[in-house]
């Protein structure tokens, strides 16, 4: 590689950790030469989060920091977020696109971690373990095979076959489960799954149902009072997606009654912002209720792959401008070259401003060695490498950042 300056040398790029991100992470930015890291056990929000922030070009969180139009508009250097985990509804996601600041996630990494968690609360609650482990605890000797089940032979309902459903769908047949699923897209089934025209064809037919779906305006409170009732007596529950999809208070009358057997919950319309904070459900106290605290992807292995995926999207973000991945942002990614310069230019998406751009190389004489131009919905983003450049980088940096419609220009290399 030809000797480089980059926009800012890696040392000065501050990167802000938050909620006890993994170790990984770490030593991935490290080995890539970023090192100027700050860590923080605990999430943080409103004013103290905005002051954090200052100065900060990286953020990366985990599911309980909100980051807030108000928290972005007081971040004076940020260029990115990464959320180490799969849901991203925690961040102003528009709000950041209008800023030019693309948002990662990782939506892989996780997926073994939630689909064992699943599983393992199907069986617990087909064989009745916890009430009866409950009874032990206070000297009660239960000994009984009512409503106690093999899952062997059963039906597992999966609504929502994305990365956790389809590997749940592996796992489930293993043991020697029917699986039926429902999406609102068209998804290969794996195995022998089969995919369901409705979801309440496949709540009249599964023995065990289980949620895994994003949070959106569709799929909130989308397992209402009518879908449970809809659920064959007797069928146990789980929701290990997002809390606004379940209608707990419905719920806790179908446990109670005993339409449901059992429910298994990891996740909560609203949680407690740090442990130690009061928890309150209307599913406490109910015997057949698993509730955990939205542990689905907390494991080693998976904390370690999460911090790995979005450290890397990170690093490619700042050393090439890659937007691959990110969820609210044109998605584009072009190979470093050996040799020349590297701008990027996030911009409201009006007719003419490619020309314009370009116009600034032609007035110079200077050749485009590559360009890629991606929009999603009113903002478009470029990368626009040249070879002969060099020396008037800073002066093109400038003139983009003055074009009308500009929302970020960066200058991301000078290589020689």
């Amino acid at each position: 590689m030809s000797p480089s300056r980059l926009s800012l040398p890696k040392d000065k790029i501050k990167i802000l950790l938050l909620e006890g991100i993994s170790d990984s992470a770490v030593e991935l930015l490290a080995d890539a030469g970023y090192r100027s890291v700050k860590r923080e056990s605990k999430a943080l929000d409103g004013a103290v989060l905005a002051r954090a922030l200052k100065g900060v070009h990286v953020l990366g969180i985990r599911s309980r920091t909100q980051v807030t139009e108000e928290v972005l508009a007081a971040a004076d250097r940020l260029i990115t977020i990464g959320c180490f985990c799969i849901g991203t509804n925690q961040v102003a996601l528009e709000a950041a696109a209008a800023r030019g600041i693309p948002v990662f996630n990782a939506p892989f990494s996780n997926t073994r971690s939630v689909a064992e968690l699943t599983l393992g609360e199907i069986i617990m609650m087909m064989r009745g373990v916890f009430p009866k482990s409950n009874a032990a605890h206070r000297g009660e000797w239960d000994k009984s095979a009512a409503n106690s089940w093999e899952v062997r032979g059963k039906t597992l309902g999966i609504i929502g076959y994305g990365n956790i459903g389809a590997q749940l769908s592996v796992l489930a047949e293993a043991f020697g489960m029917r699986v039926i699923y429902y999406d609102h897209t068209t998804k290969l089934p794996h195995g022998n799954a089969q995919p369901m025209p409705s979801l309440h064809a496949l709540l009249a037919e599964a023995d065990a149902v289980t949620v895994h779906v994003p949070e959106t305006a569709e799929t909130m409170g989308m397992i209402g009072e009518a879908a449970i009732r809809a659920m064959k007596p007797g069928a146990v529950f789980v929701n290990n997606a997002r809390g606004t999809v379940v209608d707990l208070e419905a719920l806790a009358r179908a446990l109670q009654d005993g339409h449901v057997l059992g429910a298994a919950v990891d996740v909560f319309p609203v949680e407690p912002s740090r442990n130690g904070e009061a928890f309150v459900s209307p599913l406490q106290g109910i015997p057949t209720a698993i509730l955990t605290p939205h542990i689905g992807g907390s494991t080693g292995e998976a904390q370690s792959r999460i911090g790995q995926e979005v450290a890397r999207k990170l690093i490619d973000f700042s050393d090439t401008a890659a937007t691959f991945g990110a969820v609210n942002f044109p998605q584009v990614q072009l190979p470093a070259r050996p040799s020349g310069a590297r701008w990027t230019h996030a911009h409201r998406d009006t007719p003419g401003m490619l020309s314009r751009i370009n116009e600034i190389f032609g007035r110079r004489g200077l050749n485009i060695s590559a360009q890629y131009l991606q929009t999603a919905g009113d903002i478009g983003y470029l990368v626009i490498d040249s070879a002969e450049a060099r020396k008037d980088a800073e002066e093109i940096l400038g003139e983009l950042r003055e074009l009308p419609g500009t929302i970020r220009a960066r200058l991301i290399y000078e290589r020689h």
